[in-house]
């Protein structure tokens, strides 16, 4: 007979050949959606996105990624809750999230380090307070965004 002893948050525990682990319980469920427009001008690109909880769980607070295909200026003027998070990456934190509601709207102004005639934005949810979101239909998003002054919808 063999034992395993496994570190880390299984730490203490024991699996025997034969023997059943249950496997963690899983957290309450949510489905975060994002919409909203990207509007390209010259080397800007605003972004205006409000996040939705189609439940059955709130969501006490979330992190969408926005994620460019190109290069993001050095010096960037984000809103509070976002944050650079790599050279084409700002994370931002859309607060609690009730139910069946909208949230607050986000404005996220970025420069591009050089200037392109376009660019593809990625929606991502990175982080939901413990919930899971099951549908990625409406939270993950690939925007093409032309530089030509139009809101492009997502």
């Amino acid at each position: 007979m063999w034992t395993w002893a496994a570190t880390g948050a299984l730490s203490g525990v024991m699996v025997m050949p034969g023997a059943a682990v249950a496997a963690p319980a899983p957290g309450p469920e949510a489905d975060l959606a994002f919409h909203g427009t990207a509007v390209m001008n010259g080397d800007m690109v605003e972004v205006r996105l409000t996040p939705r909880n189609n439940g059955p769980a709130a969501v006490a607070d979330a992190t969408v990624r926005l994620r460019w295909s190109a290069a993001l200026a050095e010096e960037q003027r984000l809103p509070a809750r976002c944050a650079r998070e790599g050279e084409r990456t700002v994370v931002c934190g859309t607060g609690a999230l009730t139910a069946n509601a909208v949230g607050e709207r986000l404005d996220v102004p970025v420069q591009m380090k050089d200037r392109a005639s376009q660019v593809t934005l990625e929606i991502e949810p990175v982080w939901g307070s413990g919930t899971t979101d099951r549908d990625h239909t409406n939270d993950r998003l690939n925007v093409l965004v032309l530089d030509t002054g139009d809101a492009y919808a997502f």
